[in-house]
């Protein structure tokens, strides 16, 4: 499986093969497993999923680091690819770390589709 390597290419994969809802429900469940006070609905559009994603993230960044650490665990985000990221811009980690967990996120939903 090679990783979609932005987000437009990551939810194009996702609707191609009709993948779209089933990473919503992943993402909301490790939301909930992190309890982050967050869930979507299934019909969200992908840049509002996005906005309100990194707004999280961002907030969490912020004011919550220890439920932001959590959040990262509970997705199973690489501690590397994290620590790759300059920290120092807020907003643009918080964009690029938002990807990231729905890039984990969409690499679960892919597996579980494609071996289940």
């Amino acid at each position: 499986m090679s990783l979609p390597t932005n987000f437009e290419d990551l939810i194009a994969e996702a609707n191609v093969l009709n993948l779209y809802e089933k990473l919503i429900i992943q993402l909301n469940k490790d939301l909930l497993l992190a309890n982050i006070d967050l869930e979507f609905d299934e019909e969200t559009l992908p840049t509002s999923l996005k906005l309100v994603l990194q707004e999280t993230v961002f907030h969490l960044i912020q004011n919550r680091f220890s439920d932001y650490l959590n959040l990262l665990y509970q997705v199973d985000v690489s501690e590397l690819k994290i620590r790759s990221f300059d920290g120092n811009d807020t907003l643009k980690l918080s964009e690029d770390v938002t990807f990231l967990i729905l890039q984990r996120e969409w690499q679960k939903v892919w597996y579980r589709d494609k071996y289940n």
